[in-house]
């Protein structure tokens, strides 16, 4: 365990996410937390020299302690979180992280500029066009040139609708299946294609 995590057992996390799944589950969508493989996943291209990272949809925290280990100085983290419970579990869990307890629609105003990545472990696929267009379209907003928005998926298609990747011009590339997952997923990071001279 890092300094920067001050540890639980790993079925407390587990009982927390169930609970929070019964509880609220339009605010807790996926089957089971992200796994450690799926985490290393979404957080590989981010580091030190990476900036400021945002995290949409904090959860018990998988995701978060990945991009630290990558070396992103905690600091340098800020996660948006709107379920209460998990914020409170991710302030004990991890000093020094920024945790905004908003909707991911507010990346836009309350995010800082400059942005590394903005690595988002919502249920896109789920969220409605229009919504899912303000969100990564805030989230490209304060992400610097060259900065990516990485989103995992279940599914076979990328997690962005077409509609929202054609209007605001997005490339993407997709990792492997990630197996040891529950349910398996891939890895695309989205970013703004180049634009001809």
């Amino acid at each position: 365990m890092d300094s920067q995590s001050r540890g639980l057992p790993a079925r407390t996390y587990l009982g927390l996410f169930l609970g929070q799944m019964l509880r609220r589950p339009a605010h807790t969508a996926a089957l089971a937390p992200s796994s450690t493989g799926l985490a290393r996943e979404m957080a590989m291209g981010v580091g030190p020299d990476s900036g400021t990272v945002i995290e949409l949809g904090g959860g018990t925290g998988k995701i978060t302690e990945a991009i630290l280990a990558r070396g992103v100085a905690p600091g340098r983290l800020v996660v948006f979180e709107t379920n209460p419970a998990f914020a409170s579990l991710l302030r004990h869990r991890f000093a020094g992280v920024r945790v905004i307890e908003h909707d991911a629609r507010e990346i836009g105003a309350l995010a800082p500029d400059g942005v590394g990545a903005v690595i988002s472990g919502l249920p896109l696929v789920s969220i409605p066009t229009p919504v899912q267009h303000g969100i990564v379209a805030g989230a490209f907003a304060r992400l610097r040139p060259g900065g990516l928005f990485v989103q995992f998926t279940y599914g076979w298609r990328p997690p962005v609708d077409r509609v929202v990747r054609e209007a605001l011009g997005l490339s993407w590339t997709v990792s492997r299946m990630v197996w040891r997952n529950l349910p398996p997923a891939r890895v695309y990071r989205f970013s703004l294609a180049e634009q001809p001279d």
